[in-house]
């Protein structure tokens, strides 16, 4: 599985990304490629994306911890690294809905 989030894609990476993966919100890509496939399209995204796009990058692995963060640019999301494994911070209640 790949899952790619980004500020802001180039239109014509976006237009790309939308053969291969499902866009359930603008900018936040969703697919179950196979590994060697997968490795393309990262390929692709680094080398079509400037900094400024801001790509977070979910890649599933088959050793634990069963996934690889990658970034380009500088991603709205903070990540850190905690014994090894990777997280990506986020502030307390920054997801809750008002009523």
């Amino acid at each position: 599985m790949l899952i790619v989030l980004a500020n802001d894609l180039p239109p014509t990476v976006r237009g790309r990304m939308k053969l291969w993966f499902v866009e359930p919100k603008p900018n936040v890509f969703v697919s179950g490629l196979k590994d060697s496939v997968a490795n393309e399209v990262v390929d692709y995204l680094y080398k079509h994306c400037s900094p400024l796009a801001g790509v977070l990058i979910f890649k599933s692995l088959s050793k634990p911890p069963g996934y690889e963060i990658r970034t380009i640019g500088s991603p709205t999301k903070r990540m850190t690294e905690l014994s090894g494994l990777q997280l990506v911070i986020e502030k307390p209640g920054e997801n809750i809905e008002r009523a």
